[in-house]
């Protein structure tokens, strides 16, 4: 049972800080690492990883430093967002290639191991350069799964995978989870982390904005106020049954038809239907205005 923590973690370049005062520990089981693009993920991945110094602060693998610390790498396991395989190499050479530089005692048999719980074996004889996206990410899930490390780091692992992929790989990470492994993994994406991450550590503009249970924090995002852009065949008759409802904070007649903020999304969104068609009203369009995950977390550190 690993456990990696950052105490007071900060990452600058020049002028620009990218992580600024990260506090966390990532315990067993499946952590999400949910924060927009840019955030400053991937920052905080590669300092967990040993790819990068903090500038200020530690992060440490059970209490030893992972900076410049070669034995860190018995223990983790790496797959980083950008595309970093050799396209000339088949999958097999590549994820061999891994195993030999882990110094494994049978790297054949550890290749073979990865690749299938991958799922892999079927194209691995094919030279990287040929694998769709989806593809190349679970080749770099198999060289960093090759030498069975306690820990895996996982920089936004579902990109450009299909629908089946990314329930396979999910399945395989759910049961890396079982087996006592502590996984990381970033997204921007709040259904996959809703769907794998018991707990969840939320970054955003390289601030650590809440840490704990999913569900905590996922019904403090649906808990928040809504911003709901609403068009329908008449909006001031419209405004009217919503205000005297008291299903919203505040209503207000744009140009572009109502702007509604409302209190209690879900009651919302299943009563607006019923407003208007009690009122004779037609509704043309209704989208919300703030559901940007940047939205989100801003209501997050507001909190």
């Amino acid at each position: 049972m690993s456990e990696l923590k950052l105490t007071d973690v900060s990452r600058w370049y020049g002028n620009v800080v990218a992580v600024n005062g990260v506090t966390m520990t990532i315990g067993p089981g499946v952590t999400g690492l949910l924060g927009p693009n840019g955030a400053g993920k991937s920052t905080l991945i590669h300092m967990m990883g040993g790819f990068l110094a903090p500038s200020s602060g530690t992060a440490v693998l059970d209490g030893a430093p992972i900076w410049k610390n070669q034995d860190v790498y018995r223990h983790l396991g790496l797959v980083p967002e950008p595309e970093t395989a050799y396209d000339f190499l088949t999958g097999r050479q590549f994820v061999l290639a891994m195993a030999k530089l882990h110094k494994l005692a049978d790297p054949g048999a550890a290749a073979e191991r990865a690749l299938a719980r991958v799922e892999m074996q079927p194209a691995a004889d094919r030279t990287i350069g040929t694998y769709s996206k989806g593809m190349k990410q679970r080749i770099k899930m198999a060289s960093a799964l090759v030498h069975d490390p306690a820990v895996l780091l996982l920089d936004e692992p579902f990109n450009g995978m299909d629908p089946r992929q990314r329930l396979q790989l999910m399945e395989v990470i759910r049961q890396m989870a079982a087996e006592g492994r502590t996984i990381l993994f970033s997204s921007h994406i709040l259904e996959e982390v809703e769907r794998l991450a018991g707990h969840i550590e939320v970054i955003i503009a390289g601030r650590h904005a809440a840490s704990g249970d999913f569900r905590e924090i996922r019904r403090l995002m649906t808990d928040r106020p809504h911003l709901f852009t609403v068009r329908s065949a008449d909006d001031r008759v419209l405004a009217a049954a919503i205000i005297a409802d008291g299903s919203a904070r505040s209503v207000r007649l744009g140009a572009d038809g109502l702007e509604v903020e409302a209190v209690d999304f879900a009651r919302f969104t299943w009563l607006l239907p019923r407003l208007a068609r009690d009122a004779g009203v037609r509704l043309w369009e209704v989208s919300p205005s703030d559901e940007s995950l940047e939205s989100v977390f801003s209501y997050l550190v507001d909190r």
